[in-house]
């Protein structure tokens, strides 16, 4: 009796004892691994981030440069007004149109006409001409 005892312990001791193994070894490696997921996802949101500081100072860097041509141009512009111009009401035409392009104002908007009426579905006809449905609409009537 003892003998048959031990057969049945020994195995229910053993499938007990790797029960619990399993549940420790699961429960410590599964905050591992999202712990790895979160570590992940946040190298790549502040790669993202760096991406986006770098786009917009290049795009900074970019349009000072933009400004600084467009101010040595229209220098150029004015030098060249001044100096190339053969007579004084040419060289103040000029330079009049330089500062003109300066500071111009915004362009006028357009004005939507006073009365505007929506698109129709249907060809539009004259009072006493047939409709595109009446039966002798397309033909030539004779006299």
């Amino acid at each position: 009796m003892e003998q048959t005892l031990a057969t049945w312990l020994l195995p229910i001791v053993g499938l007990i004892a790797g029960i619990a193994i399993g549940y420790l070894v699961a429960r410590n490696s599964a905050p591992n691994r999202t712990q790895r997921q979160v570590d992940d996802l946040q190298e790549r949101f502040d790669t993202y981030q760096s991406e986006v500081v770098t786009h917009f100072n290049t795009t900074a860097a970019l349009l000072r440069k933009l400004t600084s041509s467009y101010q040595d141009i229209q220098d150029h512009l004015s030098e060249g007004a001044d100096r190339l111009a053969l007579d004084e009401q040419t060289r103040e035409r000029l330079l009049a149109a330089l500062r003109n392009d300066d500071h111009s104002s915004p362009r006028e908007r357009l004005s939507s006409p006073a009365f505007t009426e929506p698109p129709k579905d249907y060809a539009p006809k004259d009072d006493d001409a047939p409709g595109t449905l009446h039966e002798n609409f397309g033909f030539k009537q004779r006299h």
